[in-house]
């Protein structure tokens, strides 16, 4: 007899599971240069420009996922951010 097995887990591929999201909150304290400035520093392959557009985006839309994958490395860059001042929401997977 054949048996079916359905997967359900929808992560990245690698076996450990969904990614974890960073997101940045907007708030009235930091300015569209700090964020992109904070972005750039503690990011990896985000550069000043596009940490100008996220910035816009987590003014336009409130918040913004700015960076997903595996839970340590969304540890380390969810404290680097908010060691730089910038509002953040929980870890979420």
């Amino acid at each position: 007899m054949t048996q079916t097995v359905e997967r359900t887990n929808r992560g990245s591929g690698t076996g450990l599971g969904t990614p974890w999201k960073v997101i940045v909150l907007n708030d009235n304290h930091n300015t569209f240069e700090g964020v992109a400035a904070a972005l750039s520093r503690v990011l990896p392959n985000v550069s000043y420009d596009h940490g100008l557009s996220l910035a816009d985006r987590i003014h336009n839309a409130g918040r913004a996922i700015v960076w997903s994958g595996h839970r340590e490395l969304a540890e380390l860059y969810w404290a680097g951010l908010r060691e730089s001042g910038l509002t953040m929401a929980p870890l979420e997977q």
